[in-house]
Order: structure tokens, then sequence, then C-alpha cells
């Protein structure tokens, strides 16, 4: 569903994708745009009024000082940079996914299980362009909720100049690389647990 935030160009609710337990993901819980230093008055308020429980913005602290965040003074509001500065710089798309899994493991996990620890409500999340880095995360959390690798790439392939392929692609590469989005974050820090609570946290109950 898109969000009406005025100012956002790629702001869309994830709930109704589907998991491969016959569940799906809850409508109001997992938010995605781009950046929000970009939203006016009415798109503030807008925000404002879903009332969203944490915002992690994922972009690099430069980033946040060149474009502040209209959130950056509540306790809602957290900057927690996905990846390293420059991190996938000289590549490609989708390489550049690929390379910004592989050389950010720690960081993209403990970026990924703050879903756990933020208060109940709805959870925001932006980067820059609402593409990349939130396009990576989003299909992070969206596969450990068992959501099939096509229905993540369909979200993702909503998102202005996005190919889902990209996804498929990146998705294979946790695979064939590091065992699955699951081998992945556990290697990275998180906790079955933490895996489990995210898990739950996005999908209907039963």
């Amino acid at each position: 569903m898109v969000l009406e935030w005025e100012g956002c160009l790629n702001g869309r609710d994830v709930g109704g994708l589907p998991s491969s337990d016959g569940r799906r993901i809850r409508s109001g819980v997992l938010l995605r745009s781009d950046s929000h230093s970009r939203l006016t008055a009415d798109g503030i308020a807008a925000v404002r009024a879903v009332g969203i429980t944490r915002i992690l913005d994922l972009r690099w602290a430069q980033e946040t000082v060149q474009e502040p965040s209209p959130f950056a003074d509540d306790p809602v509001y957290c900057n927690v940079p996905l990846i390293a500065e420059l991190a996938e710089q000289g590549t490609t798309m989708p390489d550049a996914y690929r390379s910004m899994l592989d050389n950010n493991q720690r960081q993209i996990t403990d970026v990924l299980t703050r879903i756990v620890d933020a208060p109940p409500g709805p959870l925001a999340v932006h980067c820059s362009a609402g593409r990349d880095r939130t396009g990576v995360l989003v299909a992070l959390a969206l596969s450990v909720a068992g959501v099939p690798p096509t229905s993540i790439a369909a979200d993702y392939a909503l998102t202005d100049g996005c190919s889902g392929d990209t996804i498929l692609r990146t998705l294979t590469h946790l695979d064939n690389q590091h065992g699955g989005v699951h081998a992945y974050l556990r290697a990275g820090g998180a906790s079955h647990t933490q895996l489990r609570q995210v898990r739950n946290r996005l999908l209907e109950a039963r």
C-alpha cells in the first residue's frame, strides 16, 4: 500500500505480502520510504498520524547532517547506518548489494535485530532514495518472516527504477555464499530467539 506522505516518493506499507506458512505480513507494521528530509509540513503530519514507534534512518551520519530528518529530536528516531561509508562504491547493481552484504555482516545484523527492540507499533525504515539500503534491509526482514523471494522481488520492483531481478540475485547470493538469510544473520551475531521475534513481529497471528 502506497503511503500518502507528501514529499516521500517511495513510501509504502509492505503489509499483505504472503509467507510460506500461509500467513501474511501485518499491515502497518513495516513501512519503507526514501528520506524524510524532503517531507512537507503535511507529510510530517501524516507520518506522525500513523503513530510510528521507531524510525530507523539507515543513512550515514554525514548524510543526516546535510539533510536532517525532521524527526531527529523525537525519541522514536534512530540513526543506524546500515553499511560502512562508501562500502558500495565502485561496483554496479546487483554486485553492490552482494558486496554490501559480504562486507557489512555484523553491522547489517545489528540494524535488523533492532526490529526486536523497537516498541510495539509501526516501524519506519528509510535511507536516502529508499532503494538500496532500505531495499536490502527490508528484503532480509521479509525473508526472515518467510516471504518467498518472488514476492520480495515484486515489492522491491515497486520502487522507481528498480528491477526485481536485483533482489532475486542478491538472495541467491545469500544462499550460495552464506547458507541463506538465517545462517547469514546468525553468523552476524543474531540469536535464534531474535530471528523468531522478528518473524513473529512481522507476521499475522495464527
